[in-house]
């Protein structure tokens, strides 16, 4: 039997709608539902893959790509002369709740350290 698809699956695969601000053929950004800062997008790999340490060395350039989507999407909505966050998290303990790669992108307010 075959995994269930993850929500961020079935966004990647158009089942699900989202707030889009970034596309590309590898990856899409969409504003988080549930956002802990006045700009919460989330990155994420159209690819299904699990987290950080799940991916592999051929996993290498879409890792990167990922970040780049960040950055721009940082810089088109206004956030890199302030400065703005960029997280991911691994497994239970490092709060990850979707199993499905994902970066947060924070920003639009002071950010402490350390976080939550």
């Amino acid at each position: 039997m075959a995994a269930e698809k993850t929500i961020f699956a079935r966004i990647a695969d158009g089942e699900l709608p989202a707030d889009l601000v970034y596309e590309d053929d590898r990856a899409l950004a969409f504003r988080d539902r549930d956002p802990k800062a006045p700009i919460h997008v989330l990155v994420i790999p159209r690819q299904p893959l699990v987290s950080v340490a799940e991916a592999l060395p051929e996993d290498a350039a879409l890792l990167g790509h990922l970040l780049l989507v960040a950055a721009r999407v940082a810089r088109e909505l206004g956030l890199e002369e302030d400065g703005y966050r960029v997280v991911t998290n691994v497994g239970r303990d490092g709060g990850q709740s979707v199993f499905h790669l994902h970066l947060h992108l924070l920003g639009g307010r002071p950010l402490t350290w350390p976080p939550g």
